[in-house]
Formats: structure tokens, sequence, C-alpha cells
């Protein structure tokens, strides 16, 4: 395999313990070039650590990483200049000005033409006239995706990117992050906020107490996620028939109508209700959120 063919991220092994109960344990895990990649997890599950040992912050205890197919530490260097990064938390000095800052952070990149910050600063809403310190957390998250963008990276790491960020500045850095992957460049999203990542990754990673508990697609873990389902009949209601039906659960009867979750073979429960006048019919789409909260409720699971 050749550089250019090699994942944009491949983890093996990862460790990094602080004491009995924290760090991380064993991550494996490979993220292609051109991929959304989103990495979920509570606070404290171990996200900043595995961010922070991949970018060289820390030292891992065990394991190797690669970054674009080179080894993340004898060539810290190139792969830093192909990177672009945002902390949980942007630390800077709080007494520039965003434009003295990304001023600051263009003149290490080697300088970076005016028009694309400028792009930036505009579709982001971004106030850089203002003290960084008088900056709330939001408009400090974005003066630091601007930096971490500017520079139009092979691969992005973010660190609870949208945190404290208004919903339409969301879908603005949604679309940045889209427009990012079209490039055939890679973004790695670390975060507890579900609807932050449903929109836009391809593939989500679990983190839970510092071991990587479940990979898969999106659409894969939507499948396998029940959806919330109400019925209004026009005449009789086949409670029977639905509460026997393969995936029903929490099934209630009321005023001609049923409602309840689903996690079955849809075309199975399609078929069913096909046979009976119906006057309504609401299938919510599966949330995230709930096969997140599923996942830490559990104890024990199979990556």
């Amino acid at each position: 395999m050749t550089a250019t063919d090699s994942p944009a991220i491949k983890i093996e092994h990862l460790t990094k313990h602080y004491d009995s109960k924290h760090g991380i344990d064993d991550i494996n895990l490979e993220v292609a070039r051109g991929e959304v990649f989103g990495f979920l997890g509570p606070n404290g599950a171990g996200k900043s650590t595995t961010i922070n040992t991949v970018l060289d912050l820390l030292k891992p205890d065990k394991g190797t990483i690669t970054l674009l197919g080179l080894d993340h530490h004898k060539n810290v260097k190139e792969v830093h200049k192909r990177l672009g990064y945002l902390s949980g938390d942007m630390e800077t000095d709080p007494s520039l000005t965003g434009k003295q800052y990304l001023k600051y952070v263009s003149h290490l990149r080697g300088g970076i033409d005016q028009k694309i910050i400028d792009d930036l600063v505009h579709r982001l809403k971004s106030d850089i006239t203002t003290k960084i310190r008088h900056l709330s957390r939001g408009n400090r998250q974005k003066i630091g995706l601007i930096a971490a963008l500017m520079h139009d990276p092979d691969i992005l790491m973010l660190d609870e990117p949208t945190s404290g960020l208004d919903p339409l500045i969301q879908a603005e850095f949604n679309a940045i992050i889209r427009e990012h992957k079209a490039k055939g460049k890679t973004t790695f999203i670390s975060s507890h906020v579900l609807s932050e990542v449903q929109s836009v990754c391809d593939r989500v990673g679990f983190i839970k107490d510092g071991k990587l508990i479940r990979v898969s697609t999106l659409k894969s873990l939507m499948d396998q996620t029940s959806r919330n389902v109400t019925v209004h009949f026009k005449d009789t209601v086949p409670r029977d028939q639905v509460a026997a039906l393969e995936g029903v659960s929490r099934l209630k009867h009321e005023d001609g109508s049923l409602m309840f979750t689903f996690g079955g073979d849809i075309n199975q429960l399609m078929k069913l209700l096909a046979a009976h006048p119906i006057d309504n019919i609401q299938i919510a789409e599966p949330d995230l959120e709930e096969l997140f909260m599923n996942y830490y409720r559990t104890e024990d699971h199979d990556v």
C-alpha cells in the first residue's frame, strides 16, 4: 500500500492510562480518506485523550498511529502541516482580537490568502474585532474553526466543534464539512451531541470508559434502531395482530389508535397495516440519541 492509498487515520492498539479508571485502552480504528467520522461518547469517556494522543500531544503507553501514511510522531512536523485542529475548549491569548489571532495563525501557516479567511469569517458570521476574552464560547469556537479550516487541511480533527453555536451557524458548519469531504478530505469529529454528527457523518464510533465498543455506518445503526409508530384506524383496530408482530414493543391502544415502538422488518409491518383501513400513520425516523443512550445503559458490548 502506498502512502496515498493508506487510510487518513490508522490507530492500532492505542493505550494511554492515567490511573486505573481513566484513559483509553486498546483502541483500533481506521478512518478512510474523504470520510467524515463521528467519535461519540459522554464527557470522560476518552474522546479528548484519543485525539490528543493521535496529535502527538500525549505520549501513548502502547500502540501505533499513522496519519496520511506517516508515523504521527516521527513525522510530526509534516503531519501537523496537513492537519486542522480545534480543541474542546479553545485557549489562546485573550488580549488578542479574533483578527489578530487569525493573522498570527496565518503567519504560522506560511501565509494564507486573506480572501479565504474573509470568506470563512463571513460564512460563520464571526466577530473578529472584539478581544477574545470578551467573546462568548460560541464566538470563540467560530474563531477556532476558522483557524482550523483556513489552510484547507487534509485532515480536520474537531473536538466538540459546534458547542455554543446557534442552529443557523451549525447548518453552515455542516455545509463546510460536506465541501471538505467533496474534495476527498477527512474529518474526525469528537462529540457527545448526537445531532452534531447525525447530519454529516458517514460512520460513527462509540467509546465508553476508554474502550471503543462499536464502529458502524449511520445507515446500519439506523436500520437497527426502533421507530415510534402511531396508527389511526378508520374502524377495527387490529391490536392483537400488531402485538404479535416481531419487533413490536410498548404497545398502547387509545381511541381507535395504536402507538408502539417497532424494531422489526418495516415491510412486514406495512403489509399487515395495508389490510386495514387507516386514517393516518406516523412513523418517526430513528434518532441516534436513542441508540446512543441504549449503548450507555448497557454495561457490556462487543466491538
